[in-house]
């Protein structure tokens, strides 16, 4: 069964960023492009605990949503210090909100860029998604919430090798994340 995403919608009032349109991300200078990742990163690795951090964290990851379908933006961030900071939210937030989320901006951003870095940790995303969804495998809520980005890794990966003559040793995909995927398929 898929479900269906629900539209993102994020409340300016308590996103401590200026809110940029896509396009205007996408001609921003490297200078202010710069202190705008800065000011994400900062947001998103804020350890406060309280639930105003939480929901601040919360309101980023959609306006997040909102801005990675611009191919050229996408493509910005996921080569950026951004994408290591959402693999790690991705393990370490207590909040489940968070990481399905976290896990729906990795997808966009998966789905949306139109070129990927080899320096991009997409195989640690990759191994990351498979153990959470290993480790919830009966909670079909949270698998709806992360196949999609292990999907979406996938097949950039496998586009990206498509494109290129021999495949890259930086984008070693687990067997693993396979097996879970055949799983989840087999099993719903």
């Amino acid at each position: 069964q898929i479900m269906k995403q629900v539209p993102v919608r994020f409340d300016l009032k308590i996103l401590h960023i200026p809110t940029h349109s896509a396009e205007k991300l996408s001609s921003l200078k490297d200078m202010d492009w710069n202190d705008f990742l800065q000011r994400v990163c900062s947001l998103l690795d804020s350890t406060e605990k309280n639930t105003g951090a939480a929901r601040s964290k919360l309101n980023l990851l959609y306006y997040l949503c909102t801005v990675a379908v611009h191919k050229e933006v996408a493509s910005r961030l996921i080569s950026s210090q951004l994408f290591p900071i959402l693999i790690q939210q991705l393990r370490a937030a207590a909040n489940w909100d968070i990481r399905a989320k976290v896990a729906r901006v990795i997808g966009l951003l998966a789905l949306h860029t139109s070129e990927l870095g080899e320096n991009v940790p997409v195989s640690e995303a990759i191994i990351l998604l498979t153990e959470l969804i290993r480790e919830n495998f009966r909670n079909s809520k949270l698998k709806q919430c992360l196949l999609p980005a292990l999907g979406e890794l996938l097949y950039l990966i496998a586009s990206e090798e498509e494109k290129r003559e021999h495949s890259r040793e930086c984008w070693i995909v687990p067997s693993a994340a396979y097996t879970v995927l055949m799983r989840c398929l087999r099993e719903g």
